[in-house]
């Protein structure tokens, strides 16, 4: 170890490098071996030895084994650098001490050894790691000849160890994976001898690959397989690398075609020493070559077929064919254009097609171009377009998009789109008619009941005018007339709807509540003499229909029913919840929830011969003018276009049963009217009301009854009048009350017009009935029907002028 003091001078060893210079500084008089001026001949030379040495060398030295290093060793002692020097070797190593020993002893009882990567578990870097040496050691023999100690040349081999072995286990690796391969390979030497191939061989050859390798090409290969890969051989090794094709059959003499590569390998010196061989079976690809090249030939023929007959399809097509951009530029049309159409090719190649479409059909016709240009493919539209006399012709169009145009063929349907619209107008009239005949059948009934009602109100009238009457009859009278006219407004509101003219429109509604309501007129068709009773199920069941023509279809079997029972008898009108639909006029069963409405009466039965037409339109059993046949149609058609069925159960003499199937659908929510709940405010609190009637009555009667009730009325007989009020000063008044149907402009144009002008204003219209109104709804206007009572009138009144105020006071 070094010495706390200074270092002395000392001769020896006079060179050795770093090592040299720390023994010369090192104390050696506090060791066992004294100061080096004393020290053996026999150290001296082999200290100078080892220290002068370019291999890592270590000498041990007496029989404490005093441990010395050169330069070269110094990084294999890591941490132990610091004091190794003078250190007994035990403790210098003693984690491979016990490995070492004996070779140690060897040494010092004067035999030489050597180890090559001898593997050695060391420490030193404070964790122990595995480690591969190659290192001889050697005695050291003083002038007795004897054996003073021993020296080691050493070299550490872990990384060359490690990388041999990496390299092995990729070697094993390769040859796994090229024996797994169906490709033969291999390395051939300039003598042509096979110096590696792989497991491939065994199958091609019938030989292993320990069996090829040494074996030259043409033991391998007959001559003229020799012959025929020769010219290659000699570009190969000329550095070259070769590709070529050759029939190689198997052993038992089917085809095989061999795709061949050598590829040259060159030495360090850039001489080609050899070349590696790949050989792939492609006999399979060849045969899929030759067949997809006869699939070639045999589509290009088909093609050039099927372009000559789409040509002749251009030519002779009497339906229009067409080529143009998105933004519908014509680039070929095809003569059918001429005859349908009257425009020829010259005339239509390079025009905007757009130009030749009806405005009404232009837009869609855009937007269908749009969405081809955004990828959607195929498309089927109809439109009109303009022949060159000027009309308008219906085509039905079929396009596809496609490399940046669209392609379409396209039919005149216009005499068949003419049939359908009369077809339509005659399914439609047919519709009217049938209604009407169910109305013309409710007419009579209607009118008895109205002069039953109007019995009420006359007798009640004409007792309030007797003098002295007591209050309490006064009260019954004027009680009766109210509800009289409740009743009358019911029975009119039913015959109304059930009346209204409009295509068929589908909507969810609750079958219950519309029996019910049918119901309240169906005692007035049937008459006295006939019991009519009602059964709706215990839940709501909903249907998806036309609310109107369910109403016609229970009118007209009511109407067969009593004509049936002659006009006294039981009639059952019932609703249930069912479970699929029986199989019906030889039709399979129909499966779901279904609703069922059923009427039987106790009538006369319907004839079995009969059965069979009672669904067809005109066919009737009664008499002339007393039917015209086509109610029963319209049940049919009613419940087959709203996906159901019906069922007819008759016996003579006993009565019939028909029941209409009809799906079931969810209840949509919010089906039951939900109204703002309003005090019923008579107290009108000065409210200023702009009244508008027509009618002299109604307009005096309404606005005495205002100003009996607290509000400001100012009533104007027309809209003329009323906008002339509110053009002096619209903020005299909190709302407007007008009624609907008026000369001139309506009250609903009225409606429209004040909220233009004055579009914080509210809007309260009144109507009877308003053929407007009962086709487009009330367009967001406040709606009172007629009749009305004075405390409805009030409510809605303040209603909508308290809504004015708080949108005032938020505004504020």
């Amino acid at each position: 170890m070094l010495s706390d003091g200074p270092a002395r001078p000392s001769e020896f060893p006079r060179a050795g490098g770093e090592m040299g210079a720390q023994v010369r500084a090192h104390d050696w008089s506090v060791t066992a071996l004294g100061p080096t001026h004393g020290w053996p001949a026999a150290l001296k030379i082999a200290l100078s030895l080892v220290l002068a040495s370019p291999e890592s060398m270590f000498l041990a030295w007496g029989p404490d084994l005093t441990f010395f290093f050169n330069d070269v060793y110094r990084p294999i002692l890591g941490p132990r650098l610091s004091w190794a020097l003078g250190t007994a070797m035990p403790e210098v190593w003693p984690d491979v001490w016990e490995d070492v020993r004996p070779v140690v002893d060897l040494a010092l009882a004067g035999t030489a050894s050597r180890f090559d990567d001898l593997p050695l578990t060391m420490t030193r870097h404070g964790v122990e790691e595995q480690t591969w040496w190659s290192f001889s050691y050697s005695p050291i023999y003083d002038e007795n000849d004897d054996v003073v100690g021993m020296f080691c040349v050493t070299n550490e081999t872990t990384q060359r160890v490690l990388t041999e072995r990496a390299l092995r286990a990729r070697e094993a690796e390769l040859l796994l994976v090229t024996d797994a391969l169906p490709v033969l390979i291999a390395f051939i030497d300039r003598d042509l001898v096979y110096r590696f191939a792989n497991r491939a061989y065994e199958d091609w050859f019938d030989r292993t690959p320990e069996e090829v390798v040494g074996r030259n090409v043409r033991e391998l290969v007959d001559e003229a397989g020799y012959a025929a890969r020769e010219a290659a051989f000699a570009a190969v090794l000329n550095g070259e690398t070769v590709r070529l094709e050759l029939d190689w059959p198997h052993g038992d003499g089917r085809p095989r075609v061999a795709d061949i590569r050598y590829l040259p390998r060159r030495a360090t010196d850039g001489t080609v020493d050899g070349f590696y061989v790949f050989v792939l079976d492609v006999t399979d690809a060849k045969q899929a070559e030759f067949r997809l090249r006869e699939a070639n030939e045999t589509l290009e023929r088909r093609v050039a077929e099927r372009t000559l007959d789409r040509n002749s399809l251009w030519q002779l097509s009497s339906e229009i064919m067409l080529r143009c951009a998105f933004d519908g530029i014509i680039i070929a049309v095809n003569p059918a254009w001429q005859t349908v159409l009257g425009w020829s090719e010259e005339e239509l190649v390079g025009r905007n097609l757009f130009a030749l479409i009806h405005p009404d059909d232009l837009d869609r016709t855009v937007e269908g171009a749009q969405a081809s240009s955004e990828g959607f493919a195929h498309t089927r539209f109809d439109n009109r377009y303009r022949h060159k006399d000027g009309r308008y012709r219906w085509i039905s169009w079929s396009s596809r998009s496609e490399e940046g145009v669209v392609n379409a063929v396209g039919r005149d349907f216009t005499a068949e789109h003419a049939r359908a619209e009369a077809l339509k107008l005659a399914e439609e009239t047919v519709r009217q008619a049938q209604k009407m005949e169910a109305i013309g059948q409710l007419t009579g009934g209607v009118a008895h009941d109205f002069n039953n009602l109007l019995t009420v109100i006359k007798s009640s009238t004409d007792l309030l005018k007797r003098p002295g009457l007591a209050e309490e009859r006064r009260l019954r009278y004027v009680g009766a007339i109210s509800d009289t006219v409740d009743r009358a407004a019911r029975l009119t509101g039913q015959l109304l709807a059930f009346a209204r003219r409009q295509a068929l429109r589908p909507e969810v509604f609750e079958v219950g509540r519309s029996l019910t309501s049918v119901g309240d007129m169906v005692g007035t068709l049937t008459g006295s003499r006939i019991r009519v009773e009602v059964r709706v199920a215990g839940t709501a069941c909903f249907i998806d229909a036309d609310p109107s023509q369910f109403d016609t279809a229970i009118v007209n079997m009511v109407v067969n029913a009593r004509d049936a029972m002659g006009g006294q008898g039981r009639l059952l009108i019932a609703m249930h919840e069912v479970e699929g639909i029986p199989a019906l006029r030889g039709h399979d069963a129909m499966a779901g929830t279904f609703v069922s409405v059923s009427i039987t009466d106790t009538g006369a039965g319907i004839a079995e011969d009969a059965m069979e037409r009672i669904f067809e339109p005109f066919f009737t059993t009664k008499g002339v003018g007393h039917g015209t046949g086509l109610g029963l149609s319209q049940v049919f058609g009613f419940v087959k276009q709203s996906g159901g069925d019906v069922a007819v159960e008759s016996e003579v003499g006993h009565g019939t049963t028909f029941t209409l199937y009809l799906p079931r659908v969810d209840d949509p929510g919010g089906s039951a009217s939900v109204e703002i709940e309003t005090a019923p405010l008579v107290d009108g609190h000065g409210t200023r009301v702009l009244v508008v009637e027509d009618n002299v009555d109604v307009g005096t009667f309404a606005t005495q009854s205002l100003a009996e009730l607290g509000y400001k009325t100012v009533w104007a007989a027309n809209a003329d009048e009323a906008l002339a009020e509110l053009a002096n000063d619209a903020n005299r008044f909190d709302v407007v009350f007008s009624d609907v149907v008026m000369p001139g402009m309506d009250g609903i144009d009225l409606g429209h017009e004040i909220r233009r002008r004055y579009h914080d204003l509210p809007i309260v219209l009144t109507s009877g009935y308003s053929h407007v109104l009962a086709k487009n709804g009330t367009y967001g206007f406040e709606l009172l029907h007629k009749p009305y009572s004075v405390e409805d009138l009030s409510r809605i009144l303040r209603k909508v002028a308290t809504w004015r105020q708080r949108k005032n006071a938020l505004g504020a």
